[in-house]
């Protein structure tokens, strides 16, 4: 196996073209190979929704369930019981934040350091599993940072406006309440962390093995720690409610090159946005 490059260094061409060559090629099933028009297409076409509510029932899941055709979002609940909230709930995320009521929110107390993670592609999204010890206080409630994950676009729009991808770092605190930060993504320049993220993707879909590098989630984070926040949803089946949201006012920069990357394997991953239903949403007073 090549060499890994250095966190922060030039991105790592060679060695991601190695890694992603047979999943991008279309020798390896797993590799996502289709575009978003064709999405609809093939499996999630042939597999009727009966047929993804019978599988979810032997399994004990969420369904079949997917971004486009019949297990798009629009058939989420009736891929199974379990996913009703998906159709019938009434606080759901994503959200198109316009016109947050400016106050001085409470800063959130970061407090995330280096550490061992796993990253897996499950199917639906690159998620990074983080070692414990990562965490955040706000309302006087401390959550455990659980996991990562992606999406393109981004699933949060700000007064209408989407970026090009988002970044969910989910908590969990001692009680089983979810918190969420989203960090919005911009074409701009190299993000370090995106890049250790890309260095170690698996080259099968549901493999997580361990990386022999360390990755610091704090360097997702924009200097400015300005948020809008609001009471939401789980964006994907079974779109539970009662999550925290914390979506982080200043975007973040990731190149060209790796938001090409996420694009390869997953063209369109996003939940279209959700009515706010007479929400309060809440937003750091000042600029950014």
């Amino acid at each position: 196996m090549a060499a890994q490059a250095q966190e922060g260094g030039e991105p790592p061409v060679q060695v991601l073209r190695q890694r992603l060559a047979e999943r991008l090629s279309g020798k390896d099933e797993g590799g996502l190979k289709i575009s978003p028009r064709e999405a609809g297409r093939g499996k999630a076409k042939a597999e009727s929704r009966a047929d993804a509510k019978a599988g979810a029932a032997k399994k004990g899941g969420h369904g079949h369930w997917g971004y486009a055709g019949d297990v798009g979002p629009e058939h989420w609940a009736d891929l199974a019981p379990e996913n009703k909230l998906c159709a019938a709930g009434s606080r759901q995320s994503p959200i198109d934040i316009r016109d947050g009521i400016a106050v001085d929110l409470e800063r959130i107390a970061f407090d995330y350091r280096p550490g061992g993670f796993a990253v897996l592609d499950n199917g639906h999204t690159i998620q990074v599993n983080v070692e414990s010890g990562n965490a955040l206080t706000v309302m006087g409630r401390r959550y455990e940072l659980q996991q990562f994950h992606f999406h393109r676009p981004s699933e949060e729009r700000i007064n209408g406006r989407a970026y090009d991808m988002s970044v969910h770092l989910v908590h969990k605190d001692a009680e089983g309440r979810l918190a969420v930060i989203a960090v919005l993504l911009e074409r701009g320049r190299d993000q370090p962390v995106v890049q250790t993220v890309w260095n170690n993707l698996p080259l099968e879909r549901g493999e997580a093995l361990p990386a022999q590098v360390q990755l610091d989630p704090a360097q997702l984070l924009p200097g400015d720690k300005g948020y809008y926040t609001y009471y939401g949803s789980l964006t994907t089946p079974p779109c539970t409610e009662g999550v925290l949201w914390m979506v982080m006012r200043q975007p973040v920069q990731a190149s060209t090159q790796q938001l090409g990357i996420f694009q390869r394997l997953y063209p369109m991953n996003a939940r279209p946005v959700q009515p706010t239903a007479g929400r309060l949403i809440k937003e750091s007073a000042g600029s950014p």
